[in-house]
């Protein structure tokens, strides 16, 4: 039934008029793939459509036409395409590990060919004696150059072997498009040449009215684009490199462009349509507190952010604003200015953390701040006894208690607001959307909102992944804060490493030892920890010193009361996992020793290094690692030795590790880009931003004439359905 059903779907899509065009039919349905062809493109490259396997771009052009000799070859070459005969085929090894090689003779030299994959299929369709064309990427075993997994093409009269000035037959070059494929596909006849074929069957069906302009002529006349149609037609077919150049920059920008419109309008929207309480005033809290008990000048930055988000909750539409600084930059007195500007216009205020500690620590800060002013505090966790939790709940809805500073407990049906104005949440990263959500329906009209994060978030991430909310910077510390001396040092040098812990410790300083989470299994995760454990045991043996341990496997309370003991001064030496990585604020900790520290990336690396200087004295990471070191590894060693700033570091991380392996990026799709790529292509998304701007501060709907296709594409990539995935 079901499959009958499917088959019904997809004759529609063929037959029945409004239906999306000839990109939207199933890839099934395209001359040269059939159903069995199509599952395979389906479950190995996610091709469903036409549209899919247009959007299948190549990752390089090479001029077929172009011969290279054997002896060409140097420990140079990346990739050659060679004329030969085909010898010396057979298979080697056992039946666990099997390879089959052969022999390409030229008349300068043999390179080895080998697969791994696909053994029977290749062997079946080799034959020994006939002239090949081979292309693929050179490698050397030893000292012996080799190619593995060629693209292989058997050599006819219409294509003969190399005339003399190395070319493939007369004429102009060719750029030959080369395809992602996979092991699989290849050991099935779909490897690159092949999906190459398919794509031009289909481009060949393509006219300009299947490939419709979606960008305004003010766009593409300024920037001197190519149009839609041709860019897709030579992105994949160019006649020359500069062709295929210009269609790759249309396409990129097109991405870029269409994702910072989406971005842009939706803020856009927020700001003329969304309903927010109006904080009209600066009370006589807020400024007795800013007079009187400040506990310091705040920053320029900080004086900064202030007044934005004065001016956001003054207008009457809703704040939603991200607050990003470094470790230590001061967020936390932003956060009770901007709770004491909710009390002063007659709202309550709540501050959500994602941990108990964090929690306690954000309540400990608030209320000693607050002391002064007598404002009603409380802490909400999932620890709070009955009847301390009855009282704060009945004080909350009658509107006795200002301030709320919780955990997830905070968002339980239960409790319940008489008139929330604003709610601040810490490292929003760590909460779903959903638990985001439930704070935001406490109160009649919608409450503020603004989260903070100490992780630094590039610009170009910030610009594309957090686009829709306003953000502030804080990018300056308080005055008086010291820098934290960072050094690498290597396992050899352990010994002298756990001297100078003792010498601080014998100061009465504490010490943060942090191993990595390297393995699949929390098991050997575990193992590793306590051989460490056992090895600080070692050096610090007890009763002259006390070690809290800290790690994922231990049960709430455990890890809870672990961590009570070293913030209370209990024990001098914390050994633990990455779970301390935010929020811990322990002032007297003045060294941190990052075990492994080659396995962390660097975002995590500063992470980490903030949890030591927060106190007055001179504080210290020192980065363990082993002797071998890889070039990235050694240079995310060298960036945390020679630079504290975290946007700087930022940066770093988003260039080593790239946007698709950043956490924390908070919409999965928005990244997802085919071309475009936020690090190398920086200058084309400041473009795209502000194109895009320009265009909405003219036409916030998208209502003139030149931005209805603009504004038809989004509509149809919102309400995009996917026929062909039916089943």
């Amino acid at each position: 039934m079901r499959s009958c059903f499917k088959l019904f779907l997809l004759k529609q899509l063929i037959i029945i008029p409004g239906l999306p065009n000839i990109l939207s039919n199933p890839i099934e349905y395209l001359k040269g793939v059939g159903p069995q062809r199509a599952e395979l493109l389906k479950k190995e490259l996610g091709i469903f459509t036409f549209r899919d396997l247009l959007e299948h771009f190549p990752y390089r052009h090479v001029d077929k036409t172009k011969i290279n000799r054997v002896a060409d070859i140097n420990f140079q070459t990346e990739y050659i395409q060679v004329a030969g005969i085909i010898k010396n085929i057979g298979v080697i090894g056992n039946k666990n590990a099997r390879r089959l090689t052969a022999r390409l003779e030229d008349k300068t030299g043999s390179l080895e060919l080998t697969w791994f994959q696909g053994i029977s299929w290749v062997q079946k369709t080799l034959q020994s004696g006939h002239p090949y064309l081979v292309y693929g990427k050179v490698s050397f075993f030893q000292n012996k150059p080799q190619i593995i997994h060629p693209e292989i093409e058997l050599l006819t009269q219409e294509k003969p072997e190399a005339n003399t000035n190395g070319r493939v037959g007369q004429g102009k070059s060719f750029l030959e498009p080369v395809y992602p494929s996979t092991e699989k596909l290849k050991a099935r006849g779909l490897g690159g040449r092949q999906i190459g074929k398919l794509t031009q069957v289909l481009v060949g069906m393509l006219r300009e009215k299947d490939i419709p302009e979606n960008l305004p002529i003010t766009v593409l006349k300024p920037l001197k684009l190519a149009d839609r149609y041709t860019a897709y037609r030579q992105i994949h077919f160019p006649p020359d490199t500069s062709s295929y150049d210009e269609s790759v920059r249309r396409l990129k920008f097109e991405e870029l462009f269409m994702a910072q419109l989406r971005m842009n309008m939706l803020r856009s929207n927020r700001h003329r349509f969304s309903r927010g309480v109006v904080f009209d005033k600066v009370g006589e809290l807020f400024n007795s507190f800013y007079k009187n008990y400040l506990p310091f000048q705040l920053t320029g930055a900080q004086k900064r952010v202030v007044k934005e988000i004065r001016m956001d909750t003054g207008r009457g539409k809703q704040m939603n604003r991200l607050l990003q600084g470094d470790v230590g930059s001061g967020k936390t007195i932003v956060a009770v200015l901007t709770m004491l500007l909710a009390i002063d216009n007659g709202y309550q205020a709540c501050l959500m953390a994602p941990t108990e500690i964090l929690a306690r620590q954000h309540f400990s800060t608030v209320s000693e701040l607050l002391a002064e002013l007598a404002i009603p505090v409380k802490l909400l966790t999932g620890s709070t006894r009955a009847a301390e939790r009855k009282k704060i709940l009945k004080e909350l809805l009658e509107g006795e208690l200002k301030i709320l500073i919780g955990t997830h407990a905070v968002i339980e049906e239960v409790v319940q607001f008489n008139n929330l104005g604003i709610v601040i949440i810490d490292e929003q990263h760590r909460f779903g959307v959903a638990q985001r959500a439930r704070l935001w329906q406490k109160a009649g009209i919608p409450p503020h909102i603004l989260v903070m994060t100490a992780t630094p978030i590039p610009r170009t991430l910030a610009m594309t992944a957090y686009g829709d909310l306003d953000y502030s910077v804080i990018d300056e510390l308080p005055p008086g804060r010291q820098p934290v001396t960072t050094v690498h040092r290597y396992e050899s040098q352990r010994s002298r490493v756990m001297d100078f812990l003792r010498a601080e410790v014998a100061k009465g300083r504490q010490v943060y030892i942090i191993f990595p989470l390297i393995e699949e299994s929390d098991k050997l995760d575990y193992e590793n920890l306590m051989r460490g454990y056992e090895t600080v045991k070692g050096y610090f043996p007890e009763p002259k010193y006390w070690i809290s341990m800290v790690h994922g496997r231990q049960p709430g309370e455990q890890k809870e009361l672990n961590m009570k003991r070293f913030v209370e001064g209990d024990t001098q030496i914390m050994v633990s996992t990455t779970v301390i990585e935010v929020g811990v604020n322990v002032p007297n900790a003045t060294v941190m020793v990052i075990e492994s520290a080659e396995k962390f990336g660097l975002s995590q690396l500063h992470q980490l290094r903030g949890r030591v200087g927060r106190g007055a004295d001179k504080s210290y990471c020192i980065l363990l690692s082993g002797q071998k070191l890889g070039n990235e590894a050694r240079e995310r060693i060298r960036i945390m030795c020679t630079t504290s700033n975290g946007f700087e570091i930022a940066e770093k991380d988003l260039e080593l590790r790239g946007p698709g392996d950043i956490e924390g990026t908070r919409q999965s799709g928005v990244l997802n880009f085919k071309l475009a790529n936020i690090v190398h292509d920086k200058p084309l998304l400041e473009l795209a931003k502000k194109m895009s701007t320009g265009i909405l501060e003219g036409d916030p709907d998208l209502v003139s004439a030149e931005n209805l296709q603009l504004k038809r594409f989004l509509e149809e990539q919102k309400d995009n359905v996917i026929w062909s995935k039916i089943s």
